[in-house]
């Protein structure tokens, strides 16, 4: 199929999620450069979120068109792909109405420890529920073939409704779509087994506060960052004693560079987007999780019907 063909029957549709396989700086420009030309062309809205470095040569590239398109770091909006979903769906609200809408977001790359990279998966499975199936919206995500492991990228042909390549779009065979029955049951990783540890119950609050706070201190963060994590782990606590049977176990520890804690309990998270959009006034649930994933490095939930296990890291 001709890639103008292709545009133009993708274009017809309503949201396409689509990983852009690339090899290279030099195939990157020509095929962002190619999409964003497209929509400046067509004066739809367009938010381009990748590192600053790529932002520069595209702006140089784009030259005079660079005005019509919206640019955003995505170290700064990006670092807890927790954070990313929200800011899409703010620039889709922002142009309600508008024909359509395009997106390019690359929060993978190469310097992304294999942590981050799993959570990054799980972001870019979220996002095929992000948005209904009608939002005219056409999000290309760019993975650099040269740079990242195999498995990354075949993690993206799994994630990932389209795969483009060149000038070839096409539908992903490999696509599978997340349960929404449990998308958060995943194996826990194993902690240290010299972790600290802190039972907490109703009225329990305030030691966990006080443990977190001492700990964190401890290991080296800053006082804005250890204040960051006391009330992530605080509100993700309070979750516990509401929604996770009335008690929970904290544990503690220092993983590489980072400081980390562990709330585990008996509850069982199934709302798939529960802290990656911002919670109304009246909703019930999911602040914490919400006030957690500004607030820190990362966010990673494993939950099912035996239990919930949510980790928050800083890196000091």
């Amino acid at each position: 199929m001709a890639v103008t063909q292709a545009f133009r029957e993708a274009t017809a549709r309503g949201y396409r999620h689509e990983a852009f396989l690339y090899s290279g700086l030099a195939e990157f420009l020509t095929g962002t450069i190619s999409f964003l030309r497209r929509s400046v062309s067509a004066g739809d809205p367009v938010l381009v979120a990748v590192s600053e470095a790529k932002i520069a040569l595209l702006r140089k590239r784009l030259g005079a068109d660079a005005q019509h398109v919206s640019f955003a770091d995505m170290a700064g909006i990006g670092d807890n792909p927790a954070r990313i979903i929200a800011v899409w769906q703010a620039f889709v609200t922002a142009n309600a109405g508008s024909p359509r809408l395009w997106g390019v977001g690359e929060p993978v790359h190469a310097e992304r420890s294999a942590t981050e990279l799993g959570e990054c998966q799980l972001h870019e499975a979220l996002l095929n529920v992000a948005f209904d199936a009608a939002t005219p919206f056409w999000l290309l995500c760019p993975y650099d073939i040269e740079a990242l492991a195999a498995d990354v990228i075949a993690g993206a042909h799994r994630t990932h409704p389209f795969v483009a390549r060149g000038d070839k779009r096409q539908a992903s065979g490999a696509f599978r779509r997340i349960d929404l029955t449990d998308p958060f049951d995943r194996p826990v990783p194993p902690r240290p087994a010299g972790a600290a540890h802190l039972p907490f119950a109703a009225g329990g609050l305030r030691g966990v506060r006080a443990f977190v706070a001492e700990r964190a201190g401890g290991a080296g963060l800053d006082l804005a960052s250890t204040a960051g994590m006391v009330q992530s782990v605080s509100e993700i606590a309070s979750n516990s004693l509401r929604h996770g049977g009335g008690r929970g176990e904290l544990y503690a520890w220092m993983d590489d560079r980072s400081f980390v804690c562990e709330v585990s309990d008996r509850g069982h998270i199934t709302a798939p987007l529960v802290g990656r959009v911002r919670p109304v006034l009246a909703a019930r649930g999911g602040a914490g999780l919400w006030v957690a994933n500004q607030l820190c490095d990362l966010v990673q939930i494993y939950s099912s019907p035996r239990g919930t296990t949510v980790r928050v890291r800083q890196d000091i």
